[in-house]
């Protein structure tokens, strides 16, 4: 039965933004479980991502993490992933199998939670670190009435709750080769915990691509690559729509001061693929690193006189935020023209920015927000998303 997919459908003042791809299933609506897995593709290609591996066998899928930390040189993880019908491969350790497709799982980052709902699989999350930054609603009514459950962070993890809750696995992230202390003793208590590094891919599709990982964990390899396909399809439709309608390239300034220093997103960052593809020039565009680079305040306001748009200013939502940090920045000329432009605009209750959960699979959606901002004359209909001007 033919279905479309539109579990990632973002409502925005009325408008609603569907990510819609026609495929087919095993028929009911979305967001249900599914008994009847698909048939596999020989080959699903990765093609961007470059911390995540899938290779599909006769009767499982091994998958490898890649340096899934900051600072991670040659580490890989690798997991078997075996449907339930099948016998594990011999030789291989018990305790690197994960029988699919999975039926509970926790997420320890808001982007799992966006990828899990694109596959209509919000059934399956069973817990959550940091519960009041979920912008899905469907996840917050589960959250809401107890069917699912905060399950803390890192080292203050509550696993008595996680005992009980028994997930298939803990998706989880490391921001340091520290985070394998919490998940080694996770591990010791048979709960697997799988790393997912999409947060260091440096380019807006790489990070979009691991719903991969996700389709694989749910038997869904081919509607995770068909939705991959679209995204792919329109991102890249856009930046060459934007690159033969333009010839200028604003400067661009991003960021805000924090105590003595400015940390500014290397040119290599995800980020700033962002803005060169919606016809930008990041005012850092040259500079290489693995992680922010802090500077100092002076040095960067040097720079920031020559910005025509500032944008991702931190959680401010007014320009006397900004002159509250330091009075100088309201002497910027992009300040005074009034091009200031944040990417907060769907915030939780508690503060959760979607930008960085359902923003993870709409990278399209995020291009054509920042593209209508610096080449307004292209976009006159398009009402930004995760995006708005700060007055």
């Amino acid at each position: 039965m033919k279905r479309t997919i539109t579990k990632t459908a973002l409502a925005a003042d009325g408008i609603i933004f569907i990510l819609g791809i026609s495929l087919f299933s095993c028929g009911g609506s979305t967001g249900e479980k599914h008994d009847c897995p698909e048939k596999v593709a020989e080959n699903l290609t990765i093609s961007y991502a470059k911390g995540l591996e899938i290779i599909n066998r006769n009767d499982y899928s091994q998958i490898t993490i890649k340096n899934p930390w900051q600072g991670a040189d040659g580490v890989s993880m690798t997991w078997f992933l075996v449907p339930y019908e099948y016998s594990p491969p011999e030789g291989i350790d018990p305790s690197s199998v994960i029988r699919v497709p999975v039926k509970k799982i926790v997420c320890m980052s808001t982007t799992h939670v966006a990828m899990v709902s694109a596959l209509g699989e919000t059934e399956s999350i069973v817990g959550i670190s940091g519960t009041g930054f979920i912008w899905e609603q469907q996840v917050r009514t589960k959250i809401e009435n107890g069917t699912v459950q905060e399950i803390g962070y890192e080292e203050n993890i509550n696993k008595e709750k996680l005992i009980v809750l028994e997930p298939d696995i803990v998706m989880t992230y490391g921001v340091g080769s520290e985070s394998s202390a919490y998940t080694g003793k996770l591990m010791e208590l048979g709960i697997k915990t799988l790393f997912n590094a999409d947060y260091l891919e440096t380019h807006p599709l790489g990070k979009a691509e691991w719903i991969k990982l996700f389709g694989a964990l749910y038997r869904k390899e081919n509607t995770a690559d068909s939705i991959f396909r679209y995204i792919e399809n329109e991102y890249n439709n856009l930046k060459l729509f934007i690159k033969d309608n333009t010839k200028d390239r604003p400067a661009v300034l991003m960021g805000l001061p924090f105590r003595d220093a400015w940390f500014i997103s290397p040119g290599n960052s995800y980020v700033s693929t962002l803005i060169s593809d919606a016809g930008g020039d990041y005012l850092w565009s040259s500079t290489k690193s693995s992680v922010s680079i802090p500077l100092g305040i002076e040095n960067v306001y040097l720079k920031a006189l020559k910005a025509d748009y500032w944008l991702n200013i931190g959680s401010v939502d007014s320009k006397q935020e900004i002159i509250s940090i330091d009075t100088r920045l309201g002497d910027l000329p992009c300040f005074k023209m009034g091009n200031l432009y944040n990417n907060n605009k769907r915030l939780s209750a508690e503060g959760g920015n979607d930008y960085w959960e359902s923003g993870t699979v709409n990278p399209h959606i995020i291009l054509k927000d920042i593209a209508s901002v610096l080449h307004s004359e292209l976009f006159h209909d398009h009402k930004m998303v995760y995006y708005k001007r700060i007055d």
